[in-house]
């Protein structure tokens, strides 16, 4: 191969993901500069604000582990959200499967305590992941069966939800020392090890990191996750080809649940060592956002919830030391996911 077709092809390659990176990038510089006016408007610092987002996760070995560990539940819920759309469905029940996971991994580790660990944390995990796919169950067969919209059954599930995390820990495994709705601690063999000590670091990191190389594996590189894209393109056309729609829009589901029961699982086992009422925190919200953001597209993923990751922990810092309301970054990531979608907009036309 000469100089000269390697030269084009290197330039043929940069062009290519100049492409693909352009409109992100104008997303995120339009969406830092419509939010800077929105703070310039309110009589805030804007330079010294997006300086406090933007670079407080990399200026200490905290705030680096403060937003890995913020990025685990992301990553992971964003991947429930969008496996299911690739099918063409929409999960919005993240959040409930969340707390079933964490509701299945606190019951594994609080009956089953006094197991050792090479026992107690496998079915700690387990328990999370299979709660949660049992949480969308319901969901996912009322639309195998009667084609009930999914959306509207699984938001309906984060409320049941709401209600048995707050029975389970003021009644079932309640701890009366604690001020807040929360249960014993499970079984010290249940907990994640440390990848770092000091600040603590859990394990559940490469647990999540793994997951979403199989996920990209799966439905980018497999015939299975043909077919799955096939059907979330086009239902009818996957229909005459013989694909099993039904089928795949159930298992979409059940896939998705399961994942987001792994976020709760994950929660427990890492970094609560408990069942706590709220342990959901806003990650559906930014899960949701994190999938749309990166349009589905599974190799994106990690990146796009790292990235809000960095947003969520700076505006931890922002709100402590300007005085900043933190939902000034739900602001800013509004605009990233309107102006991404503007940006398709643009390009079609």
């Amino acid at each position: 191969m000469t100089e000269q077709s390697l030269r084009i092809r290197g330039t043929g390659w940069l062009s290519a993901l100049g492409r693909a990176l352009g409109p992100y990038v104008a997303a995120v510089v339009a969406s830092f500069a419509a939010a800077g006016l929105v703070l310039a408007l309110m009589g805030f610092n804007v330079p010294k604000a997006y300086a406090t987002i933007l670079f407080t996760s990399f200026r200490s070995a905290n705030g680096i582990i403060q937003t890995l560990i913020k990025f685990v539940p992301l990553v992971l819920q964003a991947l429930a959200f969008t496996i299911p759309f690739k099918a063409g469905k929409f999960n919005i029940g993240g959040e409930g499967q969340l707390i079933a996971g964490a509701i299945g991994a606190a019951a594994v580790g609080i009956v089953f305590a006094g197991l050792p660990a090479f026992l107690l944390l496998p079915l700690v995990l387990l328990g999370g992941m299979l709660a949660g796919a049992l949480w969308i169950l319901l969901p996912a067969w009322l639309l195998y069966r009667f084609r009930i919209n999914e959306i509207l059954t699984t938001v309906l599930m984060n409320f049941v939800a709401f209600e048995l995390i707050d029975y389970i820990a003021t009644n079932v495994w309640p701890d009366p020392a604690a001020g807040h709705p929360t249960t014993i601690p499970i079984g010290a063999g249940g907990y994640l090890p440390l990848l770092v000590q000091q600040p603590p670091l859990h394990a559940g990191l490469v647990l999540a990191i793994l997951i979403a190389a199989a996920v990209y594996v799966y439905t980018d590189h497999t015939s299975a996750g043909y077919e799955l894209i096939a059907t979330g393109a086009n239902e009818r056309a996957a229909r005459v080809y013989g694909i099993n729609v039904r089928n795949l829009f159930f298992l979409s589901l059940l896939l998705g649940g399961a994942i987001a029961g792994l976020s709760g699982a994950i929660e427990v086992a890492g970094v609560q060592h408990r069942l706590i009422a709220g342990i959901q925190s806003n990650f559906l919200l930014l899960g949701l956002i994190i999938g749309l953001i990166a349009k589905g597209n599974h190799a994106a993923v990690p990146f796009v919830a790292f990235f809000i990751a960095v947003l969520e922990v700076g505006a931890s810092a922002m709100q402590r030391t300007l005085m900043i309301p933190g939902e000034m970054v739900f602001i800013v990531e509004a605009f990233i996911l309107l102006f991404v979608l503007l940006s398709d907009v643009l390009r079609r036309r």
